[in-house]
């Protein structure tokens, strides 16, 4: 879709973008001249401090120089100690930067010395004895020297709290080659650099000393702080000693322009100012015109992106003119891969697209499309489909033509998935509702079949005692006596036998309905350390007669090294029988193998095996297997086999492998199957073995989550 003013919009920001740029490139040529010129001039700052801070040392070395020659002419003529003085009081007077000033024997014997008068002794708080060391070694350098020689600089405290930084300076007499002593002055280091610098060169300036690694020892004037402080440094290299002159200045800071560059800069901007201004008043009026179309442009673009709903429009031959980002991320195709398509759209379903093609020309073939929405089927770009909601109305545009079609599409996915889960969840609830109607059916049954059950076992009971009675007398009396009446017919035994089975198995039933009735209730279950075969004896009278009716040949396999396990032996019972019944039922359905390699009733075998869960003889599990050569268990029944309610069989309820698991699991044991070779299915669990501890059974537990595994 064009719409008439987005050329004029783009032009807008193409002009002001020239704009932007030459303001950028004019901004940033007065900055690189404003950069350079500050460059430039705190390079002559720099080479002007530099300069100073050479001369300055040229002025200390050559003042020290000129004492050292006034020092020369003190000791040309020999004088007394006390004649000597009076001029070297002189000399201290007109030299402040010395503190004392000694005459000294040829063995560094001190024949007198002066102070300087503008200050108390420097040696005044310790005394001259401790630095008599650094004297004779300097003096000593002096010798070798045959000139004068300065010695390191010291700190010496002052009584008023503060300190001093001095050097000793010793100078041999000589005369007619033979040494007659030595001239030993000691120099303050801030004295030195108030009186022997130049007042032009300390002006304005930080005069310090310091050491080669930074320390200060001595400052003259201000220190300058600061990001702008320029610094320079010279070395003073004297006899014997070197220190480092430091100047500190922050004059000469240079100005925002130079004065020829402010005159250029000044012009250019008047100019280009004055340009601008001619622009501005006859664009004024276009480019307000222009920002309020741009500013409704971009809020409905603003809301087209932002809508959830994908947006689509068509002409009226079907070719797609717009969409929003809502939709190309709807069907995961870019816009331009969309705009200008047309049938088949790349978001139909390939078997779908000719019936989509069909409805399409039906109803654009029409002016007055209806409103109402319809329902589809969609395909995103990696091929899943999905359900889409479409509602379209006829697209006008501003002078009221008929130019194509806008349709909005909604994805009712979540919506479709919203309405499974909450299926689904109405399937649990009646799930739920069916398994507590099992469970209050339980309780009744369980409640109204003991009675029953327990008639049942008397009578039978009754009915043995009875037969067992009449036979007494029968067989008490004699053949030939003379009472004899009619002899009675002996019992048989085999119906004895049926009539203690009928007692046995009603007992059996009232158990399994009082085991069912606790397991519903979650009561605790009495468990007791039974023999695995003894189990397997209990159910073998109803397995037997199921497989002769169904004719199934039954294998029982039962490892000697197997443990009694500790179960509720009923509920125990009752899983076996369960899985012994789906197995035999399982080959039911089994169509008879190759007659030439065997009969089909010798395909039809159940093998109840009961073996060690682990390798050893010493495992704490026993597996319990119920093998039958039926035709499997499909992929799809497997997912769901142990779902409640479910069930393969057209007259089962789907609860038997259900709670065949649950009994397992409260025993702590696991409940599975796996395929059987060459065909046929293996069910198993595990049962823990029941040890003996003080005459009592108990399980040892500590391997039941590795071995159960």
């Amino acid at each position: 879709m064009k719409f008439p003013l987005l050329n004029g919009v783009s032009w807008a920001s193409r002009r002001w973008s020239l704009w932007a740029l030459l303001l950028a490139l004019v901004v940033t040529l007065l900055a690189i001249l404003v950069w350079l010129s500050g460059r430039y001039e705190s390079s002559m700052v720099q080479s002007r401090l530099e300069h100073d801070a050479g001369e300055t040392v040229t002025d200390i070395r050559s003042g020290l120089t000129r004492n050292i020659q006034t020092f020369q002419a003190l000791q040309s003529t020999e004088r007394p100690p006390a004649a000597w003085h009076a001029p070297a009081a002189e000399l201290l007077r007109e030299h402040r930067e010395i503190m004392r000033l000694e005459w000294r024997s040829e063995t560094l014997e001190v024949l007198g010395f002066v102070e300087t008068p503008y200050r108390s002794s420097v040696f005044e708080r310790l005394g001259r004895h401790g630095m008599e060391a650094d004297v004779n070694l300097t003096c000593t350098t002096a010798r070798r020297l045959s000139g004068s020689a300065y010695s390191t600089s010291y700190f010496m405290p002052q009584n008023d709290g503060l300190g001093l930084e001095v050097m000793d300076m010793c100078l041999p007499i000589v005369a007619a080659g033979r040494l007659m002593g030595y001239v030993v002055a000691t120099y303050s280091l801030q004295d030195i650099l108030g009186e022997l610098v130049g007042k032009q060169l300390a002006r304005g300036v930080g005069l310090s000393f310091t050491e080669a690694d930074g320390t200060r020892l001595a400052l003259h004037g201000v220190v300058s702080r600061g990001s702008r402080v320029y610094v320079a440094q010279q070395l003073l290299d004297l006899p014997g000693n070197t220190l480092v002159v430091r100047m500190e200045s922050r004059l000469g800071t240079p100005a925002l322009f130079p004065n020829v560059l402010t005159a250029l800069v000044t012009a250019m901007s008047v100019a280009l100012l004055a340009v601008l201004f001619l622009l501005a008043r006859d664009m004024r009026r276009r480019l307000k015109v222009e920002h309020d179309l741009g500013e409704a442009l971009a809020f409905r673009k603003a809301m087209e992106d932002s809508v959830l709903t994908g947006l689509r429009a068509r002409d009226l031959q079907g070719r797609i003119t717009y969409v929003n980002p809502a939709f190309c991320k709807m069907v995961g195709v870019d816009a331009k891969d969309l705009l200008n398509q047309s049938v088949p759209a790349p978001y139909w379903p390939p078997e779908l697209a000719a019936m989509y093609q069909q409805r399409q020309e039906i109803r654009l073939s029409g002016s007055n499309l209806p409103r109402e929405g319809h329902e589809s089927v969609f395909m995103r770009q990696d091929g899943t489909r999905f359900p889409v909601l479409i509602m379209e109305a006829p697209l006008i545009n501003a002078v009221g033509k008929h130019t194509g079609w806008m349709s909005a599409i909604l994805d009712v996915s979540e919506q479709r998935r919203i309405e499974e889960l909450s299926r689904a969840s109405q399937d649990r609830l009646q799930a739920t509702a069916r398994l507590a109607m099992v469970g209050e059916m339980a309780s009744l049954l369980s409640h109204e079949l003991n009675q029953p059950l327990a008639a049942i076992s008397s009578y039978a009971t009754g009915s043995l005692n009875l037969l067992q009675g009449e036979m007494a007398p029968a067989a008490t009396s004699s053949p030939g006596g003379p009472d004899a009446g009619p002899t009675a017919p002996p019992l048989s035994e085999d119906l004895q036998l049926a009539m203690r089975r009928i007692a046995e198995q009603a007992e059996r039933a009232g158990k399994v309905i009082k085991s069912v009735h606790d397991f519903v209730r979650r009561r605790d279950q009495v468990r007791e350390a039974v023999e695995p075969r003894a189990l397997l004896d209990a159910i073998m009278p109803l397995v037997s007669l199921q497989a002769r009716k169904l004719g199934v040949r039954v294998v029982i396999e039962v490892d000697a090294a197997c443990e009694p396990v500790l179960c509720d032996r009923t509920m125990v019972e009752q899983v076996l029988l369960n899985l012994s019944r789906n197995g035999m039922q399982a080959m039911q359905a089994m169509q008879g193998i190759d007659e030439t390699q065997a009969p089909n009733q010798q395909a039809r075998v159940l093998t109840l095996r009961i073996r060690p869960a682990a390798s050893n003889a010493h495992s704490r599990w026993v597996e319990f297997a119920v093998i039958d050569r039926g035709e499997g268990i499909p992929r799809e029944v497997a997912d769901q086999l142990f779902t409640p309610f479910f069930t393969t069989k057209e007259e089962g309820m789907g609860l038997g492998l259900s709670l065949c698991r649950t009994v397992i699991e409260q025993h702590g044991g696991f409940l599975g199957f796996e395929a059987a070779q060459p065909r046929g299915t293996i069910f198993s669990f595990t049962l823990p073995v029941a040890l003996a501890r003080d005459g009592h059974a108990d399980v040892d537990a500590a391997g039941t989550a590795k071995e159960m595994a």
